[in-house]
């Protein structure tokens, strides 16, 4: 099992902390900060997801005039653990 701690940029949550098995599959994730209806939605619905499939599905979100979102940072999150 593979534990991210990301620091977000550019949105109201700060840090997305995320537990990944071996297949490449999503166990947990917890946001620190932001819209917690919202970013508690987004973390229930990528569990048991695998992490190529959560990064197609939520990379390029924006957040009204904000360049990214908690979502695109979960997939940015996802694709730094991917080029380790």
């Amino acid at each position: 099992m593979a534990h991210i701690t990301y620091e977000t940029k550019g949105t109201c949550s700060r840090q997305i902390d995320i537990d990944i098995n071996e297949l490449g599959v999503i166990e947990k994730v917890k946001f620190t900060g932001g819209c917690s209806g919202n970013t508690q939605g987004v973390a229930a619905l990528v569990v048991d997801m695998h992490i190529d499939d959560a990064i197609k599905r939520l990379d390029g979100i924006k957040c009204g005039p904000r360049s990214t979102s908690c979502p695109d940072q979960l997939a940015n999150a996802l694709k730094n653990y991917k080029k380790q």
